[in-house]
This record gives C-alpha cells, sequence and structure tokens, in this order.
C-alpha cells in the first residue's frame, strides 16, 4: 500500500461499499454505469431502519425455571440489568414459599417428599404420585405402606385412638378432643330429655287435676279466688295511651262530665292523679260516685254500701259546738237515696285533717265504728260524732234506737302505710275499694302507682271496675 499525502483526495471507487473484488474489469465496468452513492447518503439510508430494541420482558407471576427470566443478551441496557434482576428475586421468593409450604403438608397415611423445583429427574418409584398444584404447594406424595398405622375403637362411649408407634399431631388431637366434647353434650342432651318428658307429664296430670279439683269446689269460693285478682288486673296497651293522652291535654280542657254527681274533670285536676300528684276532692268524690255505681250494677259481687263525699264531714262539724245534724239531714232522705243508711253493710266518711286524708268507717255489719289512717294517726272526735250522727239519722229516718254508742271503736292498725307525703289520698279511697268489696287491705306502697293509672283509666271511661 502506497503511502498518501495529506493533500490526496480519495477517490469515489474507494467510497463504493458495494467494491468487492477490484481485479474483476468486468465488475468494475458494470459499476461505472451507475452512479456511485455518497458516504452521506448511505448514512440516510441506514437511518430509515433504526436499532430494534428488545422490549421488556413480561413479568411472571407463577414459579418456573430461571432460565425462562435470564435476559436477553441483546438487552443491555440498565433498565433491563434492573429487570431481571426483580424478576430473579422474585422467583427465589416464590419458590422458598413453595418449598416451605410442601414440607408443611401433613396427610393421613400419606408423605410429602419435596421435590427440587430445578430437578427434572423422574422418580425412580413407582408408588410415588404427583401433587397438583394447590393453592402455591409443590411436591410428590409417597402412599406410605409401614410408617404410620392407626387404630381406632370406641369403649364405654369415649372414642379411644391408639397408634403403633406414633401418635397424631396437634390439630388431629384437637379433633378428637371437640368430638368428645361434642358427644358428652348429646349425652347429656339426651338424659336431660327423659327429664323434660317427666316434667311435662307431671304438669299436664296437675293440670287435669287443678280442673277437676275446681269442678267439685263450690261456686263461691272459685268467686271468691277470682275477686281476690279483681283489684289488680293490668291495663292493657290502648288504656295506657288513654291514659297518658290525658294527662299531656290542655289543662283547661275537660275530660269527663259525670251527670248524676254533676262533677266535671278537667287537664287541670286530672294531674293530681300523676305520681306525685295530691288528690283533689272532685276526683276522690267521682271515684267514689263510680264506686256506689259499680255496686248497683253488680249487687251480688260487693257489699251493700253507702259513699259520702268530701264535703260531708266539714258540713256535718260545721255548728256552733262542732256538730249539725241539721245541715246535713237531707242528704240522706229516702227519695234522694232510694234506700235508708240503716239497710247498708258499710257506710264511707271521708276525712280531711288540713293536709292529710283519712277514712272513717261506719260498719252497722260489724256493729262498730273504724278509723283507718295511712299513717296510724287516730282521732276520736271522728268516731264520736259519726256514732252521734249514725243514731240521729235511723232515729230521723227509722224511729229506731240502735244502740250505735255501745258499739267499738277501733283504729285499725293491720293496713297499708303510706312511705311518702304524697299518696294518703290514693291510700284511702283503696281502703273503700277493697271494704266494699268485702276483702281484706292485701296492699302495699308499691301498688301506688299501677292504683294511680287505674284510677285514672276507670275516672276517664266513667266505670269502676
Amino acid at each position: 500500500m502506497g503511502a498518501m499525502t495529506p493533500n490526496r483526495k480519495r477517490t469515489e471507487e474507494c467510497m463504493n461499499v458495494n467494491l468487492t473484488n477490484s481485479d474483476s474489469s468486468r465488475k468494475r465496468s458494470k459499476l461505472s454505469t451507475k452512479p456511485v452513492p455518497s458516504a452521506a447518503s448511505a448514512i440516510a439510508r441506514l437511518s430509515r431502519y433504526p436499532q430494534v430494541n428488545a422490549p421488556f420482558a413480561r413479568e411472571v407471576h407463577a414459579p418456573c425455571r430461571r432460565t425462562k427470566f435470564l435476559l436477553s443478551a441483546r438487552v443491555s441496557s440498565r433498565a433491563g440489568d434492573a429487570m431481571g434482576n426483580v424478576l430473579i428475586a422474585k422467583f427465589e421468593k416464590a419458590k422458598r414459599s413453595a418449598l416451605e409450604k410442601c414440607r408443611s403438608v401433613v396427610e393421613k397415611g400419606k408423605e410429602v417428599i419435596v421435590v427440587d423445583a430445578e430437578s427434572d429427574e423422574p422418580c425412580a418409584d413407582s408408588s410415588v404420585e404427583e401433587l397438583h398444584d394447590d393453592g402455591g404447594k409443590f411436591g410428590v406424595q409417597r402412599q406410605s405402606q409401614s410408617t404410620l398405622s392407626f387404630d381406632s375403637e370406641l369403649r364405654n362411649a369415649e372414642l379411644k385412638v391408639a397408634s403403633r408407634g406414633e401418635l397424631w399431631g396437634s390439630e388431629t388431637q384437637l379433633d378428637v378432643e371437640s368430638v368428645l366434647a361434642y358427644k358428652k353434650l348429646l349425652e347429656d342432651v339426651g338424659r336431660r330429655n327423659g327429664t323434660f318428658q317427666r316434667l311435662n307429664f307431671e304438669i299436664d296430670l296437675n293440670e287435669k287435676r287443678r280442673d277437676h279439683f275446681n269442678l267439685l269446689r263450690p261456686k263461691k269460693e272459685l268467686e271468691e279466688s277470682e275477686a281476690l285478682k279483681e283489684p289488680f288486673v293490668a291495663l292493657s296497651s290502648e288504656e295506657e295511651d288513654e291514659v297518658e293522652r290525658a294527662f299531656s291535654a290542655n289543662r283547661w280542657k275537660i275530660l269527663v262530665t259525670h251527670e248524676n254527681s254533676n262533677i266535671e274533670i278537667t287537664g287541670e285536676k286530672f294531674q293530681c292523679l300523676r305520681s306525685t300528684g295530691w288528690l283533689n276532692d272532685e276526683v276522690i268524690n267521682l271515684y267514689l260516685a263510680l264506686l256506689k255505681e259499680r255496686e248497683q250494677r253488680q249487687s251480688h259481687k260487693f257489699l251493700k254500701c253507702h259513699f259520702f263525699n268530701t264535703f260531708f264531714y266539714k258540713k256535718l262539724i260545721s255548728g256552733p259546738n262542732g256538730y249539725d245534724f241539721k245541715s246535713v239531714r237531707r242528704w240522706t232522705s229516702q227519695r234522694k237515696l232510694g234506700y235508708s243508711l240503716l239497710e247498708c253493710d258499710k257506710i264511707f266518711v271521708p276525712i280531711h285533717q288540713e293536709i292529710h286524708w283519712c277514712l272513717a268507717v261506719i260498719n252497722n255489719k260489724d256493729k262498730k265504728l273504724q278509723y283507718l289512717d295511712s299513717m296510724k294517726g287516730e282521732d276520736r272526735s271522728v268516731l264520736e260524732k259519726l256514732a252521734k250522727y249514725f243514731a240521729d239519722e235511723v232515729n230521723d229516718k227509722n224511729g229506731q234506737d240502735i244502740g250505735v254508742y255501745t258499739w267499738e271503736k277501733e283504729f285499725v292498725k293491720d293496713l297499708p302505710v303510706q312511705k311518702n307525703g304524697c299518696d294518703c289520698g290514693v291510700f284511702m279511697i283503696k281502703y273503700v275499694d277493697f271494704y266494699s268489696r268485702g276483702l281484706e287491705l292485701y296492699f302495699d306502697q308499691g301498688n301506688m302507682p299501677y292504683f294511680r293509672r287505674r284510677t285514672a283509666k276507670e275516672i276517664l271511661r266513667l266505670k269502676a271496675e
């Protein structure tokens, strides 16, 4: 090769990329017929087809051989190397997780052999069968022939599991314990079924005996047993709602009007039946009038009684000497009442002691005068004035002398007492209610809320029960 001067220019033949054999005149003459492209035109032609870069390999989400994740030799960029490292790390992590899960597999009568994911050698044991992919667990199983042997036997209602050499795992023991507990529970229920059947039989037998005895009992005893329950019959939901609406009514609204006694109960007067209210004259007098109407409706169930209102005793003692029979003489005329007081079993007189309600009873049936105070107070003058009144009344209306001055004067001590300062009026009207039924006073302070609501319901419906 000869030396080239710095100023010497290369010939165009030297730039011909298609020139392969300079000794061939035929080819040289053939190339000379076409224009020789320049270096710039060759570069421009090659720029139309840029080098194709290999795309990133798709990320695999399941364990597979490492060779599948090797990057192509053509990928030489940093991004490609980083992606290959990430995939390899994920593969190693998935492989370790799968192997750990395969090692923890325990099955009855089978053992698990962990197989290396990279090993392609088949297993020589014909008893080995391949495990399917189940939740990321890979491996093979081989039927155990002599390693584990289990015998189970049921003796004395207990489940006993024995092994000739090895025991079950902790999970199996827990299963056995749960089975034992469940079996014991079933046995207990079975034993109690007999008890339940026996109790049901006894209940049915006793109910039949009760019905039989009720048929043999006198009718009067049955009525008495029912009469003991009547004062405590619970209010229905409709009655409760009716009472609540009345308590919420306008204070000037007239809730009820009783024509026979000419008493009106407004919303304001009705409020005294609330839990801490003091009963007023209108509510007490209307309730006593309702008790008289109840007696007239069912005279066979109640004693024949007369109920003076709250103004009677005040009028009786309004005279100059503390006694005035003439002021109340016309209160009990035959024309007005339709009967005389001498015909009554009991005569009830409400007594108002300034701020406290008491009850006096002229007990014509038992020939005695009674004084009932929920605070266990005593007022002998009340009984003396009532004795004088009854003697004058019988002498005036019947022309008889009954010797009332010799009757016993009793201050009742065996009676329910109040434990607050607001229920004296409710105690007083309930003394009247129970005595008019011919019953003992078998209630207490705990019944007062019910008695208030029951009285409110009876006043709203103008009917005592």
